[in-house]
């Protein structure tokens, strides 16, 4: 019998290509597994083209509320955005991702595990920490770092799928190179390459429309949320998943969540891209209003900076690791008391605060108007003032003295 082989497969160009090229050079059996992450329309005649490609068979793992229960929320309780814009949809989804590809290869006895990231990425990274965290004793191909691997365009790869038989519902010249899941969408690619050109909105979007677009009438929403987790949306309970597919329905269609990056990869190098995150940038704003009210001083100032190390730690791959574990933990730590409702208004790409109220809030209206009550006394600024700018006088009156 042939050694098997599983491949990472989307059943986009590369992914496809990579099906007969496995086979011809190494002569594997290819078992082909696409995890499920809330893609949609994308899984649409996966196991044909898959079989009319060359593998032997195909797994379709559904893992949406697992991602959205045990990756996403982590990081929406954090407020984990690398560089302050992307919100890791597609670094969430890569460690479960491996996790299942691990698990269908030991079901299976494979040999090896096959993913087609390119060597200039970030996927590739998160693919392989994962895998070698999990099962460093299988065998993993790069098809794109591979000596074997001589296709460097997608021009090529798809003479290569033509050649061998395979049609393909796309061309170069009109098909980005995306990413999509239930929390995002993301677009490379094109005139995306070229950082001076202005995205082609008109093409590109998939999830929503751009705010000159969007409705002339702005739409108000509620979120509730118990120890940072969002449980209802507009008064009605919902599993996270269906909460995350009304919200992109909504902030897509007022043009909420479209983000044009130039960000920094693992790799070092730069790379432009544009996400759409419309469900996911309501929520994550929607749960960081509710903090504001709850969170004291030092543990929001602490939080922010474990918040950007889970960002960092995400998109570089390193999701099954002690540090992470320990971050998260601390994250999870400081959400026993985020519990309350959020009102938010939504017009035209802006999300506008419309009430927050939460049963531990530790905003205390006496204290914080104006008008003097019990709880403070304007006059104890003065000392505290003295004491707390103490190290300044001191310092101002030595230099006066050089």
């Amino acid at each position: 019998m042939k050694d098997k082989v599983v491949l990472a497969y989307s059943g986009g160009l590369d992914t496809t290509a990579i099906i007969p090229w496995l086979k011809e050079n190494f002569n594997y059996e290819v078992i082909c597994v696409c995890v499920d992450c809330g893609q949609e329309n994308e899984l649409d005649g996966l196991e044909e083209r898959a079989k009319a490609s060359g593998a032997a068979k195909l797994y379709i793992e559904d893992v949406v509320d697992e991602f959205c229960d045990e990756y996403i929320i982590p990081c929406v309780q954090a407020n984990a955005i690398y560089e302050n814009k992307y919100l890791l949809g597609t670094s969430m989804a890569r460690p479960l991702i491996a996790k299942k590809l691990v698990e269908i290869a030991k079901k299976e006895g494979a040999k090896a595990i096959c993913h087609g990231a390119t060597g200039k990425g970030n996927d590739q990274i998160r693919f392989e920490l994962g895998i070698k965290a999990l099962a460093p004793e299988l065998s993993i191909i790069a098809a794109w770092r591979n000596e074997k691997w001589s296709m460097d365009s997608r021009e090529e790869e798809i003479a290569y799928c033509k050649a061998h038989g395979i049609h393909l519902p796309f061309s170069p010249e009109t098909s980005y190179s995306r990413d999509r899941n239930l929390w995002h969408i993301s677009h490379e690619g094109l005139e995306l390459e070229d950082p001076s050109r202005e995205p082609d909105y008109e093409r590109l979007l998939v999830l929503g429309t751009t705010p000159k677009k969007a409705p002339d009438q702005e739409e108000y929403l509620s979120l509730s949320f118990e120890k940072g987790v969002p449980v209802s949306l507009n008064g009605k309970e919902m599993k996270v998943s269906d909460i995350i597919r009304q919200l992109n329905i909504l902030g897509g269609k007022h043009g909420i969540g479209i983000v044009d990056i130039v960000e920094n990869r693992v790799v070092g190098m730069k790379s432009r891209g544009v996400y759409e995150t419309p469900g996911g940038t309501i929520l994550m704003e929607a749960h960081q209003q509710l903090e504001e009210l709850i969170l004291d001083r030092e543990t929001y100032t602490l939080k922010k900076d474990m918040g950007n190390k889970l960002a960092d730690i995400v998109y570089e791959g390193k999701w099954f690791t002690p540090i992470r574990e320990a971050v998260q933990a601390f994250i999870e730590s400081t959400q026993t008391y985020v519990t309350g409702e959020v009102k938010l208004k939504l017009y035209k790409g802006n999300i506008i605060k419309a009430g927050t109220t939460s049963p531990y809030s530790l905003y205390n209206e006496s204290i914080a108007s104006f008008t003097t009550g019990d709880l403070y006394d304007h006059h104890d600024a003065e000392g505290f003032i003295n004491l707390f700018g103490l190290a300044s006088k001191v310092r101002a009156m030595k230099l006066t003295q050089v």
